[in-house]
């Protein structure tokens, strides 16, 4: 008996000095600086300074891997595009998806997040945080960091951060359905526009206090200021640059999908999405202090992505006899495009329906751009187009009141839990309009870019003799399987030589 008890005291004692080291070194990291500014004779105040630099630091910390994951979504991206179009188009899938990250940073430094967040002109635009000169002041040798808006723990410099990863984000989208005829210098120059005005334009609208915020509108992580915006974008391009040659049969007939280069590719791509998704979706949280309001967004994340898969999975089947992968694949991105607007405004049941509806939208969807004869080669269109409105319409029908009351709308929740049609008819309304301003600019964009011949890579690229990985970079992803044509430049290959085969 007292051996026990010996033994249950030793292993108390252990845990009790675990815990306390542990308290000690946080205390230490987080908040010695906050110690030694407060006032030594005053300890509550000391104690207060010290658990509120903790938090702050906390919440830095937090957010910042959240941009970290979402940052990594550009890899994910590029695996699921390079995977899913032809090997001929691979290396320019790939350098557009990497180049796109760079050219997003410097054109949201510039110019974009003043838009999206600086003060409001009649919540249209920002019009401050412009190339981030308000972010930090140094005055007598001392530096002092500002603060980001209505979140005294973050500073701007880890917000611009942050949303740079999404701006990111929804410039990718867009290559993905334009993928294998679109000219690199009109991707980087629409990719710097989408930058500095498309997605900031939409985010101070809806998240930097615009006209959309103020009608309560509810955009918890951005199925409509990322993916709404994407996705319309994609599918204007897409429109606009017409399909590949490989579409088009001899007798003008349109012919199927050419299959997927590299399965394995594009799926470890969907996976890094959906890992990358935990820093979009709770990483909008922009903070640790409401620990349940995390969990709840995880566990949404997760439910809408499995039901949508399972669900687009088994009607692929149905209707086919096949476990098709790659619907499996655009299946689960469904659903996370899905919940990501209500994540943390609904129930886990409702986020598996919102999943499920995602699941079945994606495959119809993804049918009526073929019978549209739009060449859509990965589906981003379906994805997060659809899905995205998708998912900004279900807040208005499955919202919970007092969740919804978080985001300036009143109490009342959606349609399903006796609130009405107020917040509905509020979400179609910023749905809509989204779509509209999106379409209308994208047709400018890409319009203005076909004007000076950018945007469609040179006629000589024919899918024949000349791909697009062999004129704009003169490479091949697997130069051992596909050689490139020996010549300077593709454009003087002779008509009747074969550069490889399809």
């Amino acid at each position: 008996m007292r051996l026990r008890f010996n033994v249950r005291f030793r292993r108390n004692t252990m845990r009790r000095l675990i815990v306390l080291a542990i308290a000690s070194v946080i205390m230490v990291v987080f908040g010695t600086n906050a110690f030694a500014q407060a006032d030594a004779a005053d300890p509550i105040t000391a104690v207060t300074s010290a658990l509120s630099s903790t938090q702050a630091s906390l919440d830095t910390v937090w957010v910042l891997f959240a941009g970290f994951l979402v940052f990594f979504m550009q890899c994910g991206f590029a695996m699921l595009e390079t995977g899913l179009i032809r090997q001929t188009g691979a290396v320019n899938a790939l350098v557009e998806n990497f180049v796109d990250a760079g050219v997003t940073a410097i054109a949201f430094w510039a110019v974009g997040f003043g838009v999206a967040f600086g003060t409001s002109a009649g919540g249209i635009i920002g019009t401050s945080h412009f190339f981030l000169n308000d972010a930090f002041s140094v005055v007598d040798g001392v530096v002092t960091y500002a603060k980001f808006g209505a979140y005294p723990n973050l500073d701007i410099l880890t917000m611009f951060f942050f949303q740079f990863a999404f701006a990111a984000t929804a410039s990718t989208i867009t290559t993905g359905a334009m993928a294998e005829r679109t000219d690199f210098i009109g991707d980087i120059i629409y990719s710097i526009i989408m930058a500095a005005f498309s997605y900031p334009i939409i985010a101070h609208w809806i998240w930097g206090g615009g006209w959309l915020a103020q009608m309560g509108f509810h955009d918890f992580a951005g199925s409509t200021v990322v993916h709404t915006v994407g996705g319309i974008t994609a599918l204007v391009g897409a429109w606009m640059l017409g399909p590949r040659p490989v579409r088009i049969g001899k007798n003008g007939e349109w012919k199927p999908l050419p299959p997927a280069h590299n399965l394995g590719l594009a799926t470890i791509g969907t996976m890094i999405l959906w890992f990358g998704w935990y820093g979009f979706n709770p990483g909008s949280t922009l903070g640790t202090g409401n620990t349940g309001l995390i969990g709840l967004v995880t566990v949404n994340t997760t439910l809408g992505a499995g039901a949508a898969m399972v669900v687009t999975m088994l009607v692929q089947y149905f209707r086919s006899g096949k476990w098709d992968l790659v619907y499996t694949l655009n299946g689960s991105l469904a659903g996370l495009v899905a919940i990501t607007a209500g994540c943390a405004f609904v129930t886990p049941s409702s986020a598996i329906m919102i999943g499920a509806v995602g699941g079945v939208l994606v495959i119809y969807a993804a049918e009526l751009i073929e019978k549209l004869r739009i060449d859509d080669p990965v589906g981003a269109f379906a994805v997060h187009g659809a899905c995205g409105i998708w998912g900004t319409v279900a807040i208005g029908l499955f919202g919970l009141p007092g969740l919804t009351y978080g985001m300036e709308a009143s109490a009342a929740g959606g349609l399903f839990y006796g609130g009405g049609a107020s917040l509905l008819g509020v979400q179609l309304i910023g749905s809509l309009a989204v779509i509209a301003f999106t379409g209308v600019w994208g047709f400018i964009m890409f319009g203005g870019l076909k004007a000076i011949g950018h945007l469609h890579v040179a006629s000589v690229v024919d899918d024949v003799h000349v791909f697009i990985d062999d004129f704009e970079h003169g490479q091949a992803i697997m130069p051992d399987v596909r050689p490139v044509p020996e010549t300077d430049a593709p454009s003087s290959m002779p008509s009747g030589a074969t550069a490889s085969a399809k």
